[in-house]
């Protein structure tokens, strides 16, 4: 189903020269470029980046320029450039699991005393544990949107060489799921690194109720079969307050790492507030309205 169409009727006489699907790839392959940006001020921040941790840094463009490069090539030959995305892809998921567990055992003290080898304040003050995760969220979508759905909202996807997959969902229900899970994330990312201040400023608790709210209605939609125009406008306004919320805490963060004349000093961007942090809620709020096009895509 066409659910923008049907919350904005007018939408279908605009012709996108990109389909959903090949939206979503371009948002993963954006997402994976920033991700090393972002990898790489997170990782400076210890004033030496140890060998392993550029890994991520580097990973993260290469795969970016290969999406990009397998999305040209699908204009010709989409088996091909489905197994370049789809490998690409399932190493960003690899990445990410690695990169949580160390980050796992960086917040964990296994020779502290009983009770003491892991708390809470050690996992506020450790390396962002599910920062790394974001490789495997976007290796998830990205592989949900290389792969063509054989009639749209059937569930079933078109592998190579005639082979099908079923899935107990249709891809659009699955992209619901995906934001859910991602909202999930960020806001529990958001209150580790709030937490640090001690939420002394009650406006930091905003971005945490509206990814919440969003995460709870993202999986119910993707519960959903055929979701009413209300659970759809529902949606629209959750997806709608990620992004303003999204805009308003960069330049809060911004804000913050300038000096008192309004210098910028790279030093206080590094160990400042993370001012591309607040952009994830853009970035999940603007996944979510991409989920909500035209699932058909034109032979």
């Amino acid at each position: 189903m066409y659910h923008l169409a049907t919350l904005v009727p007018a939408i279908r006489r605009v012709k996108l020269p990109l389909t959903r699907d090949q939206l979503m790839l371009l948002m993963a392959a954006i997402n994976e470029i920033f991700l090393g940006i972002d990898t790489y001020l997170a990782h400076s921040i210890s004033g030496t980046i140890r060998p392993f941790e550029w890994i991520p840094i580097f990973f993260g463009p290469i795969a970016g320029g290969l999406l990009l490069i397998a999305g040209l090539i699908a204009l010709a030959r989409r088996s091909i450039a489905n197994l370049i995305a789809t490998l690409t892809l399932l190493a960003s998921a690899v990445v990410g699991i690695l990169g949580a567990y160390f980050h796992l055992a960086r917040a964990l003290l296994p020779d502290a005393p009983t009770g003491q080898q892991a708390t809470v304040g050690l996992v506020v003050w450790a390396p962002p544990i599910l920062g790394p995760l974001t490789f495997a969220l976007v290796g998830l979508l990205g592989i949900s949107a290389a792969w063509r759905e054989d009639a749209a909202d059937s569930g079933t996807l078109r592998l190579i060489r005639g082979a099908r997959l079923s899935l107990p969902y249709s891809k659009t229900r699955a992209y619901f799921f995906i934001v859910g899970m991602a909202a999930l994330a960020t806001v529990i990312s958001a209150v580790l690194d709030h937490a640090r201040t001690g939420f002394v400023n009650p406006w930091l608790w905003l971005p945490t109720a509206v990814g919440v709210f969003a995460t709870v209605v993202a999986c119910v939609l993707g519960a959903l079969d055929r979701p009413s125009t209300t659970d759809l406008w529902t949606y629209a306004a959750a997806m709608g307050l990620m992004i303003g919320v999204g805009l308003v805490g960069a330049l809060l963060h911004v804000n913050q790492n300038l000096t008192a004349q309004g210098v910028v000093t790279t030093e206080r961007f590094i160990r400042g507030a993370p001012f591309l942090a607040p952009l994830l809620f853009c970035n999940i709020g603007g996944l979510g309205f991409i989920a909500l096009l035209d699932p058909r895509e034109e032979r």
